[in-house]
């Protein structure tokens, strides 16, 4: 397991899609850098830049790019063939890039978010912001792996569920926020360090029990998707 995980993180960082990781948590950091040095409370920019940036935005999309990244591209150049020849388990293949995939967006993630809780003011906050990074960091990754295996467009896929479903639905319709891994983020955060600025809207159960959920299911998902592979890399 030891040496998938190490040629995954030596793929992953190897190729220009580690550079994408970068942007993102720098917005975040500075427009919360600006608006401390102009003196804002962040009564009035918290909401908007945690939760409105940092959780919907810089966490999914950080979480897509890499567990789309870990297989996907494999997938993509046929790669995968030569994987599917060795005599290794499936779950041999899929828990080390899994690993790789959460330790990566939860250090890009985690990190940036604990900044802004000490821009904030407070590192009590900083520290619940990145516990519920890191959380949400298994549940995203571990579904955005699921879809590099399901189809040939999953970052199409993912920016859906995150555009769409979470973006949208997630936040206006409120049965579908169950099914919504930034909500139980949110939730999570705000459970970690009660705040006015986010706005949860799931009990701690329902979002503790479904980030399991979600993370279990798209592991055991993709493990036999990925068993279904033939050796000519198509679905028997």
């Amino acid at each position: 397991m030891s040496t998938v995980a190490m040629i995954t993180a030596r793929g992953l960082f190897g190729r220009r899609r580690a550079l994408l990781l970068l942007p993102l948590p720098l917005l975040l950091i500075g427009l919360a850098a600006i608006c401390r040095a102009y003196g804002l409370d962040y009564s009035h920019w918290g909401k908007s830049v945690i939760e409105g940036l940092g959780f919907a935005v810089v966490l999914p999309v950080i979480a897509l790019i890499v567990g789309t990244g870990v297989l996907g591209s494999e997938v993509d150049d046929g790669t995968l063939v030569h994987i599917l020849t060795k005599p290794l388990p499936r779950r041999e293949i899929i828990l080390p890039k899994f690993a790789v995939a959460v330790t990566a967006t939860a250090v890009t993630t985690a990190l940036p978010l604990y900044v802004v809780g000490l821009l904030a003011g407070s590192a009590s906050l900083g520290a619940a912001l990145a516990v519920a990074a890191v959380i949400g960091s298994f549940a995203y990754t571990a579904l955005f792996l699921l879809l590099s295996l399901l189809s040939r467009r999953p970052v199409l896929l993912g920016l859906v569920y995150i555009l769409i479903w979470e973006g949208l639905l997630g936040r206006w319709v409120s049965g579908t926020r169950v099914l919504s891994i930034e909500q139980y983020v949110i939730t999570l955060a705000d459970k970690l360090e009660p705040t006015t600025i986010l706005d949860a809207k799931l009990s701690v159960l329902t979002a503790a029990v479904m980030t399991a959920v979600f993370v279990v299911l798209s592991l055991v998902g993709a493990i036999n998707r990925l068993g279904s592979f033939s050796l000519a890399g198509e679905t028997s």
